[in-house]
This record gives C-alpha cells, structure tokens and sequence, in this order.
C-alpha cells in the first residue's frame, strides 16, 4: 500500500451511522434481555444500583455484542462483497482496516467497563469476547460447525449475559441454582440459533459452512432444535418445581405447551415457517427465561 493510500485510509474516517449499521443494533436484544433477566434473578434492589444496570446493559449489548457483529463482518468480508456488497464493509462505507480498529477499540471499552463492575464480571466479559473473536477468525472460526457455532453464540448471548446481570447485581456468584436455569437455557437457545440457520442453506452449503440443515437436512434440524428447546425447558419447570417455585414452573410450563403447538407447524415446512417461529415461540420462550428469573429473584 503506497504512502498516499495509507495517509488516506487513516484520514477517512467512516461515518457514525455506517459504524452503528455496522454493530447491529438488532442483535443487542437477546444479550441484554438476557443480563435484565439475571438482574432479576439477583433479587438485589434495581434502584439502588442503577448505574451498574446502565453500565451492564451497555455493556452486553451494544458494547459487546456490537463489537462480536464488527468481528464476524470482518471475517465474512469477502463472502458478503458476493452475497451483501452493499453492507458497511464491502461497499467501502468502513474502509480499509477500520473494522479492525473498531473491534479492538470495542474489545478495549468492554474489558475497562468489566473491571468497574467486578471480578465475574471482567471474567465473564473475557470469555465473551474470546466467542466472539473465535466464533468467526482462524484458527477456531467456530461458525463453520453446526454443532459448536450454536453453542457459542446461545453461550455467549444467553447464559454470560444472564450470569453479568445477577454477578452485577450481587457483587459475586450467582447461586447454584441461578447458575443451572441459565446454563439449561443457553443450551435450549441452541435450538434458536440452529433456526436461524435455514435462512442460510444453500449460501453455507457453497461456502463450506456445516450447519445443521446442511448436515442433518431442514426437517432432521427442525425436528433437533424443537427437541432442544423443549427439553431444556422441561428441566427449568422440574428445577423451578424442586425449589418450590411454583407460579414460575406454571408459567415457563404453560409457555412450553403453547411452543410445542407451534413446533408442530414449523416442523411441516421449516425452511418456510422458521423466522414466523422465531416470531411467536421464540418470544415465548425468552417471556419463560424472565417467568424463571422472576421467580428466583423472589418477584412471583
């Protein structure tokens, strides 16, 4: 790269706009849902601790989770100048090696904001952002697995943003009892994350990406991830129950009954039905993960 070319790419610096397209605002929800519930689950007062709820909420979202979106876009670079030129790094509206100054900048932001909220936090923050590095860059590249990239990723959104709400809140661990409810519901969100994948076939089938409805075929996928999602829930309402949680193990209850109606429906046509599951059971799925929280917290 001439002299003239590198003084350019350091001088044109990307508009504020195409480096917040560039996180992915949409996706910040589910992390930051997921640290609300673990806020809850604390039982500790919300409004004496605000300014760490601000704090967490930021950091699980836009902070991390944005930082992971800058990291993969990165990665998927050359597959998106194909298949989406017009996003914010093939289209050249975040030129250069800016994407990579964003995602350190990101990484650097999230462990200082970590450190002011404690140990656990920093920790749990450390191995979020290791997913997020190592679901989309050599020598992991997490993603190219049907079996692992979901993991990670319902890892990382559901059960380390549930464990930096309550860690935030209670200054230290979570109890034993919080710590399995997010652990069965992160494992359950890989049912999600393998739903996401139908929308994807034929681009990873091309790519070499070995997601689930590629390996195991859309219906055989469908089929797992319900299998998933329901028996990680199944789990919550006996764990709920053995604590004599019984309002919460009611409703996380009731939820997963209306979801497996749902599932029977996508099951006939999941390549088509996948993002309408996404909108109904999906929700009634994260509504039984606040149900849980509410209930451990001492709400319900």
């Amino acid at each position: 790269m001439s002299e003239s070319a590198i003084s350019a790419e350091f001088t044109r610096a990307p508009a504020l706009r195409d480096v917040v397209e560039l996180t992915k605002p949409v996706t910040w929800f589910p992390p930051m849902w997921a640290f609300m519930c673990g806020v809850v689950s604390s039982g500790v007062s919300i409004a004496d601790n605000w300014m760490f709820l601000v704090a967490g909420i930021a950091l699980t979202g836009p902070i991390v989770c944005g930082t992971s979106q800058v990291i993969n876009d990165w990665c998927d670079r050359y597959v998106d100048a194909i298949n989406e030129p017009d996003r914010p790094i093939p289209s050249g509206r975040v030129p250069g090696r800016w994407p990579v100054r964003i995602a350190l900048m990101g990484a650097a932001l999230s462990l200082a904001v970590a450190a002011f909220l404690g140990l656990w936090v920093f920790v749990a923050t450390i191995v979020a952002l290791f997913c997020g590095w190592a679901y989309s860059s050599a020598p992991f590249r997490f993603k190219k697995s049907g079996w692992i990239g979901p993991l990670v990723c319902a890892l990382s959104y559901e059960g380390l943003s549930w464990f930096t709400g309550a860690a935030v809140m209670l200054g230290g661990l979570p109890s034993t009892t919080v710590l399995l409810i997010l652990l069965l519901y992160s494992l359950g969100a890989h049912g999600i994350m393998t739903l996401n994948d139908f929308k994807a076939v034929e681009g990873d089938r091309a790519t070499g990406l070995r997601s689930l409805p590629v390996t195991m075929g859309v219906r055989g996928a469908a089929l797992f991830a319900c299998a998933v999602m329901a028996i990680a829930q199944f789990a919550v309402i006996a764990l709920l129950l053995w604590n004599n949680l019984m309002l919460s193990a009611a409703i996380v209850g009731l939820f997963c009954a209306v979801q497996i109606g749902l599932m029977a429906r996508l099951v006939r046509n999941p390549a088509k039905l996948a993002p309408w599951y996404n909108a109904t059971g999906v929700s009634l799925y994260v509504f039984g993960m606040l149900a849980a929280a509410l209930g451990l917290g001492g709400y319900i």
